[in-house]
């Protein structure tokens, strides 16, 4: 039941191939089984490498079946395909587009598996990359957010600035007017008297204007302080809403451009495992001696061959002689008198029914 099963894999005639030795059966049944494993090998690698993109374990094995049964019959058919004759080298030249597509398919079906082989040295790439972009987001938000920060605590260190210049406006004049009724500057007069008045007026003036401008700047300050409030917090809720992003970069792509960044020797040797695999039976195909299966089939295409080709000759020279014998009877009624004076009074009657016709129509227009 198996050896059958592989045999149908082979895509060889299996009624021709119950004719033949046991032998040669048992080496179509080869052929087939590694077209059957690598069909199964492809649907492995295509639903991982798809489980990558849908993170979906259904959808996953549902299109990787999709994809093994495809190449289960593109392996199938390419085996299939090729006929042994009695040079080699025109066996090669047959199967040189088969190997191709081979070689297309391999790499297909290894790139997959390479991303699970080498999923921990992956992850440690992406890991760096991850970090990097976060750094790299953070300097783009900071850098867009900086510079309106900045701004922002110039406005309030000009405010406090100027409360402090004119804070010490108010304490010069209140030294001025202590020395004053002091003696000690000024008139040099001890004791309160007009000029002490008038520049305690002044310091009261401006200590009044001080009180009021510490109220409007503080208000300024805390409305500001405020503005930076919420810019850093809109800087913390775009860092919180674009790290999610970066930690799912571990797509399909992400990860082929990181195992692009690993040593090329391991992946390398990994594809030639599996070109070696997907031409294995292709290889094996060319590399058989032509057995009785390949003459048994050869005997029916070409039996088929010869009996189609005698039957097109045969219709050949039946359409080139009836063309021959119309052609002579046609000639010899050409100069038959009997069948010219029928034809002629036919015309001639045909001709007398087109002139009434066509006098009664001009009749019935005037």
């Amino acid at each position: 039941m198996l050896k059958h099963f592989f045999i149908i894999c082979s895509g060889a005639d299996t009624d021709i191939l119950q004719s033949c030795s046991a032998g040669e059966q048992n080496k179509y049944a080869g052929i087939g089984a590694t077209v059957f494993f690598t069909a199964i090998m492809a649907f492995i690698a295509a639903s991982y490498a798809l489980y990558t993109v849908f993170d979906n374990p259904l959808t996953s094995i549902f299109f990787g079946l999709i994809w093994g049964l495809l190449i289960f019959n593109l392996d199938r058919y390419m085996v299939s395909t090729i006929k042994k004759s009695d040079s080699f080298f025109k066996e090669i030249i047959q199967a040189s587009p088969r190997i191709v597509l081979a070689l297309i398919i391999a790499i297909v079906i290894s790139k997959p598996l390479e991303l699970k082989i080498f999923e921990k040295e992956i992850n440690q790439v992406l890991l760096e990359q991850k970090n990097q972009m976060t750094l790299a987001n953070k300097t783009q938000l900071t850098k867009q957010f900086s510079p309106k920060i900045t701004r922002l605590q110039n406005d309030i260190e000009n405010l406090k600035n100027t409360v402090n210049a004119k804070e010490a406006e108010v304490n010069a004049l209140y030294n001025t007017y202590i020395a004053e009724a002091e003696g000690t500057a000024g008139t040099k007069l001890l004791g309160k008297g007009p000029v002490y008045k008038e520049k305690r007026d002044k310091h009261d003036a401006l200590l009044s204007e001080l009180q009021v401008l510490k109220a409007e700047n503080k208000a300024k300050i805390i409305a500001l302080e405020n503005d930076i409030a919420n810019h850093k917090s809109n800087y913390d809720t775009l860092v919180e809403n674009t790290q999610p992003i970066i930690d799912n970069f571990d797509g399909l792509m992400a990860r082929l451009e990181a195992q692009g960044k690993l040593p090329w020797l391991p992946s390398f040797f990994i594809f030639l495992l599996f070109l070696a695999i997907e031409t294995s039976p292709i290889m094996a195909k060319l590399l058989s001696p032509k057995g009785a299966y390949d003459l048994k089939l050869e005997d029916e295409e070409t039996a088929l061959k010869t009996n189609v080709l005698q039957d097109k000759n045969q219709r050949d020279t039946l359409l080139k002689t009836d063309y021959a014998i119309n052609n002579r009877i046609y000639i010899d009624l050409e100069n038959e008198k009997e069948l010219y004076t029928y034809k002629r009074k036919k015309a001639r009657e045909l001709m007398q029914l087109q002139a009434d016709s066509f006098y009664n129509k001009q009749k019935n227009i005037l």
